[in-house]
């Protein structure tokens, strides 16, 4: 349940990155869907890793 959490969270920060980068004046969204996106994909690791 939490790793299909944390998938849907990584496909919602990649569309947020892609919407910052085709909207040129929110770089910042891009900048910010990017860590989103790696932070979630950590914590994904680290949920397989423990089990």
């Amino acid at each position: 349940m939490l790793l299909r959490l944390l998938g849907l969270l990584v496909v919602v920060w990649l569309v947020v990155t892609v919407v910052g980068w085709v909207v040129e004046g929110l770089f910042w969204l891009a900048v910010v869907g990017l860590l989103a996106v790696a932070i979630t994909a950590a914590l994904g690791v680290r949920e397989r890793l423990r089990r």
